[in-house]
C-alpha cells in the first residue's frame, strides 16, 4: 500500500485548466521526482497534497485511508509537510525558536529544557550535514542553513510526507550537496519525500522514481529513473526533442568576434570596464570588462559579491573605491533611474520581490522600465505598442494576456520573458541579468539562451551572474570568476570546466588550509609553491605563495597558460613522485597530488625551487605536504 496516492485529480482556475485528471503515488522511504514545464501543474499538485488548494474532484488516500483537507493546518496534522525556496522562518527568534514554533499555540506552560532536547535529537536524526546551532539566531543563518530549519520544523511536526519544492534554487553548489544527503538520509528513516525540481542533474542524482507532467496531465508515471535518459526526460516534459540547449546560432554574425575575444585581448573600446571596484561589505576589489556583443559570466558561490557588483554598476548601491567606465567615459550613477537613462537595464535576483508589481497588470509590469526612461509628461504607453507586439511574438507571449490584472498568474517562466521584454523595449546597450533561468523549465531557459545570444549578435554587451556553472560555461564567452569580492581569473568558457570553475571559485576561508600549506613550503625552502590543476595541456592555477623571481614557473593566480609557455614543462608534463629538473635551466619542481575527503581530485601541490645543488627528498617531502594537508583539513573540520 502506497503511503500517498492521488488519482484523477482536476483543478481550474476560472477557465484555465491548471490539473486535468493527475496522479500521483509516493512511498515511505522513496524519493519520488515530480517534473514538468513551467505552467505543467507541479506546484499546483504540491499544494493539493500540502492542504493549500482543493481540488476540484479527484481522490486523495494517505495509507489507504481517503482524507479531504480543508486547509494546511489538517495536511500538517496528518503528517504533510512543505519546504519551499523561500523559507516562512522568523527571522528574529532563534533556531529552537523557529522548529518549535507551533508549540507555542499549545495552551499551558511551554518546557524548554524539552524542547532543546527534542531539536537537539532532530538535528543528530539528520546527520552530521545539518550543521546548525540551535541558539543561533535565523537573521544570521546562510540560506541552506535556513532550509535545514525549514525541514526541522517539519520533521517536529512528526511529518512522515516532506514536499519540497524547488528547494535548490536559491543555493550554492556545497549547499545543495550537504541538503542532498539529508534528504537521502530522512528516505533511509522511512520519510515519503517528494522533490519538484526544474534541474535535470538534480532529478537524476537524487530520485528513486519520476512522474512528469505535462499541461495538467500525467505524461510518465512513477518511471524508476535510473530507466531514463536526459533527453527522453525533456521529450516527456516538452513534448518534442529538444537539441543542445546551449547550440549557438551559425548566423550570429558576432560569434566570431566574442570567441576572439575570449582567447586574446582586444583593441576596442569595451562597453563596461571596472577597475578596483569596491562597494562594501561584498564587494571588495572586482576589475573586468564587458566588449559589445560579448556574454561574459560572473561566477561564483552565494556570498561572492556577485548581485552586489550588478547592483553596485546599476545605481543600487553607492560604490566607495575604484572606478566603473561606460563606452570609455567616468560612469558613477546615484540611482537606477540614470543608470536607464544610461542605456543600462537589470533583471534581479529576486523575481517577485524586486523585479514585479503584484497590484500591476501585465502590461504595466512590462513598461515599468519605460516609465524610468521617459521624460516629460504622461505615460507615453501607445509609442511602444508596436515594439511590444514584436516582442510579444519574438517571446512566445500571448498578446491577449497584456491585460491580466495580476502577473503572478503567469507561470515563472513567462514572468521572466515578461522582464526580460521589459528591458529589451528599451534597446539597451549593457544587460546585466541576475540568475536569468533560475526557476524556470528547461524549454524556457533553452529559447532564454537563444535570445541572450540573438541581442549579443546585435551588438548588447551582456553581464550574467549565474550559480549554475554549467550554464556559465555553456552560455558566456568569457567567465569572471568572484571570491569574497574579488575577482580571481577572467578566463575564457572553452577552456574550463565544471571542476576548474568551483576551484577558482572556493572562497579563501574553504582554500585558507592549502594556502597555508603553501607559506609554509614557501619559508621553509626559499622557492614557490602553488597549487594547480593540470588539463588538455594546460596548467591552471588557483593559487602561489613566493616572491623570489629566480623560482618564478611562468605563471601566477588566476592564469592558465599552455604547459609550454611556462618555465617548468618537464614537470608538468612527467608528473613524477620526485622533483624533475628542467633540462634548459636549475628549476626544480616536485608535484603531490591533493584528495578531498571523498577522494575526489582536487589538483596539485607545486614547489618549484632554483639554484639548489642538492634538493630535498621528494619522497618524503610529498609525504609531508600530504600530511600537512590532512592535518589542516582535519582543523578545519573540528
Amino acid at each position: 500500500m502506497p503511503l500517498l496516492a492521488l488519482t484523477d485529480i482536476w483543478k481550474r482556475f476560472g477557465a484555465t485548466v491548471a490539473l486535468a485528471g493527475a496522479r500521483f503515488t509516493l512511498d515511505a522511504g522513496e524519493v519520488h521526482a515530480l517534473v514538468g514545464a513551467n505552467g505543467a501543474g507541479k506546484s499546483t499538485l504540491a499544494r493539493v497534497i500540502s492542504g493549500q488548494l482543493q481540488a476540484d474532484s479527484g481522490s486523495i488516500a494517505l495509507e489507504g485511508r481517503t482524507i479531504r483537507f480543508a486547509g494546511t493546518r489538517e495536511a500538517i496534522r496528518a503528517g504533510i509537510a512543505m519546504v519551499t525556496q523561500e523559507t516562512s522562518l522568523a527571522p528574529d527568534l532563534s533556531v529552537l525558536e523557529n522548529i518549535m514554533l507551533p508549540r507555542f499555540g499549545i495552551p499551558g506552560p511551554l518546557d524548554w529544557r524539552a524542547m532543546r532536547r527534542e531539536a537537539r535529537r532532530l538535528i543528530e536524526r539528520l546527520g552530521a550535514e545539518a550543521g546548525v546551532a540551535i541558539e543561533a539566531r535565523v537573521r544570521d543563518l546562510a540560506v541552506g542553513q535556513r532550509q535545514i530549519v525549514e525541514i526541522l520544523k517539519a520533521l517536529a511536526l512528526d511529518s512522515r510526507i516532506i514536499i519540497f519544492d524547488e528547494p535548490t534554487a536559491p543555493l550554492s553548489p556545497h549547499e545543495t550537496e550537504r541538503l542532498f544527503d539529508i534528504i537521502r538520509n530522512l528516505a533511509a528513516l522511512g520519510h515519503g519525500l517528494v522533490f519538484v525540481s526544474h534541474r535535470l542533474e538534480e532529478i537524476f542524482a537524487l530520485s528513486d522514481r519520476t512522474t512528469v507532467l505535462r499541461e495538467g496531465s500525467v505524461a510518465a508515471e512513477a518511471v524508476p529513473t535510473r530507466e531514463l535518459t536526459q533527453g527522453e526526460l525533456i521529450r516527456l516534459m516538452v513534448g518534442r526533442e529538444l537539441s543542445d540547449i546551449y547550440a549557438r546560432s551559425d548566423t550570429a554574425r558576432s560569434d566570431t568576434a566574442r570567441k576572439d575575444r575570449g582567447t586574446k585581448a582586444t583593441t576596442d573600446a569595451p562597453v563596461l570596464r571596472l577597475s578596483h571596484l569596491s562597494a562594501p561589505p561584498r564587494v571588495r576589489d572586482v576589475s573586468l570588462s564587458v566588449h559589445e556583443g560579448e556574454i561574459v559570466g560572473l561566477a561564483g558561490l552565494v556570498g561572492a559579491g556577485r548581485s552586489e557588483t550588478l547592483e553596485t554598476i546599476f545605481g543600487l548601491r553607492r560604490a566607495r573605491g575604484g572606478t566603473i567606465e561606460l563606452d570609455g567615459k567616468p560612469f558613477f550613477p546615484a540611482s537606477p533611474r540614470e543608470a536607464i537613462r544610461a542605456g543600462i537595464g537589470l533583471i534581479p535576483e529576486d523575481r517577485r520581490g524586486q523585479g514585479t508589481v503584484p497590484d500591476f497588470s501585465v502590461r504595466e509590469n512590462l513598461l515599468l522600465a519605460h516609465l524610468g526612461a521617459h521624460r516629460g509628461a504622461g505615460l507615453a504607453y501607445r509609442t511602444r505598442d508596436g515594439a511590444i507586439r514584436r516582442l510579444l511574438s519574438l517571446l512566445g507571449l500571448p498578446e491577449q494576456r497584456l491585460l491580466d490584472a495580476n502577473l503572478l498568474t503567469f507561470s515563472g517562466g513567462m514572468q521572466q520573458k515578461v522582464i526580460l521584454a521589459r528591458w529589451l523595449l528599451l534597446s539597451p546597450r549593457l544587460l546585466l541579468l541576475d540568475e536569468p533561468t533560475r526557476g524556470v523549465d528547461i524549454a524556457t531557459r533553452s529559447s532564454i539562451y537563444s535570445l541572450l545570444r540573438r541581442i549579443a549578435a546585435e551588438g548588447v554587451a551582456c553581464l550574467v551572474v549565474s550559480s549554475d556553472f554549467e550554464e556559465v560555461i555553456g552560455l558566456c564567452d568569457r567567465i569572471v570568476v568572484l571570491s569574497d569580492g574579488t575577482d580571481v581569473t577572467s578566463i575564457p568558457s572553452a577552456l574550463v570546466d565544471i571542476e576548474k570553475l568551483g576551484m577558482f571559485a572556493a572562497p579563501r576561508s574553504s582554500a585558507e588550509r592549502t594556502h597555508t600549506v603553501l607559506e609554509r613550503l614557501s619559508a621553509r625552502y626559499g622557492g614557490t609553491a602553488f597549487w594547480i590543476g593540470i588539463e588538455r595541456g594546460r596548467v591552471f592555477c588557483f593559487d602561489r605563495v613566493g616572491k623570489d623571481p629566480a623560482a618564478d614557473p611562468g605563471f601566477s593566480g588566476g592564469e592558465f597558460p599552455e604547459i609550454g609557455a611556462t618555465r617548468i614543462p618537464a614537470a608538468l608534463e612527467r608528473r613524477d613522485a620526485g622533483f624533475v629538473t628542467e633540462p634548459d635551466s636549475r628549476l626544480a619542481t616536485l608535484l603531490v597530488p591533493v584528495r578531498g575527503r571523498s577522494g575526489h581530485d582536487l589538483g596539485m601541490v607545486g614547489l618549484t625551487l632554483a639554484g639548489f645543488a642538492d634538493v630535498p627528498d621528494g619522497a618524503a617531502l610529498a609525504r609531508a605536504v600530504a600530511e600537512d594537508l590532512g592535518a589542516e583539513r582535519e582543523r578545519e573540520a573540528a
